[in-house]
């Protein structure tokens, strides 16, 4: 991105900043100090139901849930008057069904119930394009911000949303800056983010935070939707050898933002990170940050800062207004969520073992590929499946009281909620070679980009290995004969990967594209046909380093 172009979007951040409504009255010669309160969460994901498994828990503590999170949020503002709640992405995307089917409406209306006050987006904001977001903000109280989403074509250049904004608290001012990773128009649907861009997160946090100064506003908050992990730990008020995403954006960030609210990896962390407080607050409503801010109200300045992540306990009277929320959204879902499929045998998780494949992804692939296999249905050979879009574990005791083993609709859809559809094209041997490398990409860490495929195709592959020679060639073969580079290969993927999302760029050479429906179809179908389903066998894909 040029200079200009550069200059044209710090010059659209100010714009946005001074378009925002009206500074709140300062308290001026007091020279005590007002503390604020702010209550963060991320990566809700429409988790207005208590999430089951691993999701809806934190060690060994079941957690998460509209109606707890809403309750602990209300004894923590009972706590301190001077409270707000704010979050860092994703509150909407990737959702199951009681809020999906209704386009995510009802995890709007939570939210407000919650009495949110301002949000970053996140990218799953943008699964559905910019168009159905900027239709749930109109249906919002709270407010979306996004300093480094720009409308491109432009002139000047134009935030998606405002780039800041400012609430008055206990008489203080408090600025707050949104932002979704700069990766963005990587991970989702290309078609839906054609016309915006996604800047560099420190650049376009510190314009903002500039402008917030030029205005008198020095108490600045970042809300990112980028974040870390710690490596080694799990304690959610550690920072343990934090990695990831956040961590470079950390030490180019202005020192005028004092904290960090941050999201993206559904991770727990809570330090003080090059000079300011950086937090997480995991996924799924499982958690609350409260960050305890002292501020001088003569200077508007933050004078300290204290963070604590707590776990959202189901110990507690659930949230009259949430509980009625939810049972109305539930009802009208119920049809459909509560309809039986078939059974499995056992559990089928999602986690990886070390090569990066799934015992839930092999499943997943084999049910695309049964869907696509058929001359009338685009003729697949093999399946690929991203593993981003397979969001949770299909459980055998969680039916709700159906037979052990029983899966509905509902849990399907929660594995599966993006509403993808499937598309047949053709590559060559080689370009498969190449789709197969570009796992390796600098745009993920360890095994997390490994795609998951369907029976009867396999490879061996180096993860320590210089960029391109990952993957023995001899090895890639495809019902037990090596695949020739010169070979056409019938290939089933979903529509966000045939458009190169995930950084798979290769798929977009694909000719002769067959749709062939929706994703949560196939795996009805394979559900409904192999019942009880059995767990996949984690064989295909061999790590040998």
């Amino acid at each position: 991105m040029g200079a200009l172009h550069t200059r044209l979007v710090c010059l659209s951040i100010v714009l946005a900043t001074l378009a925002a409504a009206p500074l709140g009255q300062r308290r001026q010669g007091d020279a005590s100090t007002v503390s604020v309160q702010l209550l963060a969460i991320n990566d809700f994901h429409g988790a207005l139901e208590p999430p089951a498994g691993a999701a809806g828990r934190v060690g060994a503590s079941p957690a998460g849930g509209a109606a707890y999170l809403a309750a602990h949020l209300k004894r923590a503002v009972a706590d301190q008057p001077h409270s707000l709640v704010v979050a860092a992405g994703d509150l909407v995307g990737a959702s199951p069904l009681i809020s999906a089917l209704f386009h995510d409406q009802p995890t709007i209306e939570s939210m407000d119930a919650m009495g949110l006050a301002v949000a970053s987006v996140g990218n799953h904001e943008f699964d559905k394009g910019a168009r159905a977001l900027l239709e749930l903000q109109a249906k919002a109280r709270f407010q979306y911000l996004a300093a480094n989403v720009v409308r491109t074509g432009t002139a000047p250049v134009e935030t998606l949303f405002p780039a800041t904004a400012v609430r008055n608290v206990g008489g203080v001012n408090i600025g707050f800056i949104g932002e979704t990773l700069a990766g963005t128009a990587r991970i989702v649907s290309p078609t839906g983010v054609r016309e915006l861009a996604f800047l560099d997160e420190a650049n376009a946090a510190n314009a903002a935070a500039a402008a917030l100064t030029a205005r008198g506003v020095h108490a600045i908050v970042l809300l990112v939707h980028q974040g870390g992990e710690q490596a080694g730990g799990d304690d959610p008020n550690g920072c343990a050898n934090l990695r990831g995403g956040i961590v470079p954006v950390l030490g180019r960030l202005s020192p005028d933002i004092k904290v960090v609210i941050s999201g993206h990896t559904h991770r727990f962390y809570n330090c003080t990170f090059g000079g300011r407080t950086l937090t997480s607050a995991g996924s799924y409503g499982r958690g609350i940050t409260r960050v305890q801010l002292t501020i001088d109200p003569a200077a508007d300045t933050i004078q300290s800062v204290a963070a604590r992540n707590e776990i959202v306990t189901r110990d507690v009277v659930p949230d009259a207004a949430q509980v009625a929320l939810i049972a109305d959204y539930g009802a009208r879902s119920a049809p459909l969520a509560n309809r039986v499929v078939g059974s499995v045998a056992r559990d089928i998780l999602r986690a990886s073992n070390r090569a990066g494949e799934s015992a839930l992804g092999d499943v997943i692939a084999d049910a695309q590929l049964a869907a696509t296999s058929a001359p009338g249905s685009g003729g697949a050979m093999v399946a690929f499946m991203n593993q981003g879009g397979i969001r949770t574990d299909i459980l055998s005791g969680h039916a709700g009281g159906a037979h052990p083993g029983t899966v509905t609709y509902g849990q399907l859809f929660a594995v599966q909620p993006f509403s993808n559809r499937l598309s047949v094209l053709t590559l060559t041997g080689e370009a498969i070679r190449r789709v197969l490398e570009q796992q390796f990409s600098t745009r993920v860490e360890g095994t997390q980009g490994i795609l998951q495929v369907s029976r009867g195709f396999s490879y061996r592959y180096r993860l320590r290995a210089p960029a391109g020679q990952h993957v023995e060639p001899e090895s890639v073969t495809l019902d037990g004969r090596p695949v020739a580079p010169t070979a056409a290969v019938r290939v089933a993927v979903v529509d966000f990967l045939a458009a190169g999302g995930d950084g798979f760029t290769v798929f977009t050479e694909g000719r002769d594209h067959v749709d062939t429906g929706l994703d949560i179809d196939a795996l009805e179908a394979y559900v409904r046909a192999h019942s009880p389903v059995e767990s996949g066998a984690r064989n295909r894909i061999v790590r040998t380093d």
